[in-house]
This record gives C-alpha cells, sequence and structure tokens, in this order.
C-alpha cells in the first residue's frame, strides 16, 4: 500500500525567544509541505498597540512581568534587526512560500489567503489569536496546537510559568485540535518531558517546544493516514497571564521568568 501524501500545512505564529528556533527548524524540514506562514502582528490596533499592551501587563503583573516581555520579544527583534535578519520572512522569501503578517487571523485578508493556499490542515505554533470555527473550516482537517504542558493542566498563554511551580513531574508537550474552548481541544499527542534543574519560565518553553518537533511530525503523518486518534478530557481550569502577587509568591519558590541565559539567547551569544 502506498504512503499517503504529505498534508499541505498552514503554519501561524507569533515570532519570540520562546518558540522561534523550533518554529524555524519545524519549517526548514517541512517546507515542502508549507503553503502559508502566517505571523502575527504583536502589536495590532485591535490589541491596544504596543502602549496598550505595556499597560495591561503592567497593570496586572507588576514591574517584575516586563523583563520577560523585553527578553522574548523585543530583545530578538531589536538584534535581528541590527544583524539585518528578519527570520520567517527571508525564509518564507527563499522558498517561494506565501507569508501574511496577520492583523486579524478570523479577518478578511487571512480568509483570502488561505482559501488561495488550500491547506489541509492549520498549525497553531506559539500562535496569540483565537481562531473562529470559520476559519479553521478552509482546511478540511481543521486545526492543531501546539502546546509546551501537560493538557489539561496549564491551559492559556504562559503554561512553564505554572507549571514549574507543580514540580519537575509536571512538564511536558500536547499537540491537540483546536476547539472553540482555549487549549481544551482532543489531545492528539502527548509526552513529559524532563527539564534540568532551576530553568526559568523562558527557558523551559523554549525547551519544550524544540521537544514538541518530532511529536508533530509524527501528528502529521497519523493525519495524513486518517490514523489520528484524541482523547478528549475535561478541561481544568485557565491559567492566564500572572498577577504581581502570583510572581512573588512563584519566587519564593525559587521559580522566575528569566535568568542570565535568557538574556544571553535573547543576545543569540
Amino acid at each position: 500500500m502506498s504512503e499517503a501524501p504529505p498534508l499541505r500545512i498552514a503554519l501561524f505564529t507569533l515570532e519570540s525567544l520562546a518558540s522561534s528556533a523550533a518554529v524555524r527548524a519545524f519549517a526548514r524540514a517541512h517546507e515542502a509541505e508549507l503553503v502559508l506562514i502566517g505571523r502575527s502582528t504583536p502589536y495590532r490596533a485591535a490589541s491596544g498597540g504596543a502602549f496598550g499592551q505595556f499597560w495591561r501587563h503592567m497593570r496586572r503583573s507588576g514591574l517584575r512581568f516586563l523583563p520577560y516581555l523585553f527578553v522574548n520579544f523585543v530583545l530578538p527583534s531589536l538584534v535581528a534587526r541590527l544583524r539585518g535578519q528578519h527570520g520567517l520572512v527571508d525564509f518564507a522569501r527563499a522558498q517561494g512560500i506565501a507569508l501574511l503578517e496577520v492583523e486579524d487571523v478570523n479577518g478578511a485578508a487571512c480568509h483570502a489567503a488561505l482559501r488561495d493556499a488550500r491547506p489541509d490542515v492549520i498549525l497553531s505554533f506559539h500562535f496569540d489569536q483565537i481562531f473562529t470555527p470559520e476559519t479553521l473550516a478552509l482546511a478540511p482537517l481543521r486545526g492543531m496546537n501546539i502546546h509546551p504542558s501537560l493538557l489539561p493542566r496549564h491551559r492559556g498563554p504562559i503554561p512553564a510559568f505554572w507549571a514549574l511551580q507543580d514540580g519537575p513531574g509536571a512538564m511536558g508537550v500536547s499537540i491537540h485540535r483546536i476547539a472553540a474552548r482555549i487549549d481544551a481541544g482532543e489531545v492528539l499527542a502527548q509526552r513529559a518531558h524532563a527539564l534540568p534543574a532551576g530553568v526559568s519560565a523562558s527557558t523551559a518553553a523554549r525547551l519544550l517546544h524544540d521537544a514538541a518537533l518530532p511529536m508533530i511530525s509524527d501528528v502529521l503523518q497519523a493525519l495524513a493516514a486518517g490514523k489520528a486518534e484524541g482523547a478528549l478530557a475535561p478541561p481544568l481550569p485557565y491559567c492566564g497571564f500572572p498577577s504581581a502577587a502570583d510572581i512573588r509568591a512563584a519566587r519564593r519558590q525559587g521559580v522566575r521568568l528569566v535568568r542570565f541565559a535568557d538574556w544571553r539567547a535573547a543576545l543569540g551569544l
């Protein structure tokens, strides 16, 4: 029996230190299957722009959250610009893959790009916008998401921060179908992953996204063959961005959002 043909993939991501290396590695390994790359616009007007987002994070999480944002989003972008590097933009141009700067993943421009690209599946790999059923319906196999936690635990945008407080056995990666409820779709693959002692939430996120790479390939093959089976568990409480009190409590446990190694990684050292 011949193998099923590879799937046509629309990849959606938000470039950041937490996932960029893993996303680029995935893109290189699957460049022949990629038909669209969507890059989330980080400071889009719908989210309040740069100032609105900064003020919202400040009010909720306090000053100690700012290094996490700077190291993961601002500093890598500044370093790349100084070096004349443009990440996925350069990759997409070199490989002839359509690239979309995504202001609204459910808007007309994104829908038009998906119709033109005709993907079989949408892959969300550290993407910060929520797909509606109408958007997912533009890919026959709908969408799946890479989430760096052992779902249904630690649903939300910064799972490594919460998992580190639960101890070494709480770390892992899940690949799940995208559903209406955030991080609550059927889990297609899941693997616990031990991390070195004392890592920050930022380093943990990078290591867990790297650990997802072989899992993604396996799930894509299963989807192409029509053999992907998911397990649905009742969702546990959503773990959003931490409050200032949450960050102080985590520090008392020795959990840090950022350590020196993250600054070095952001600078490319």
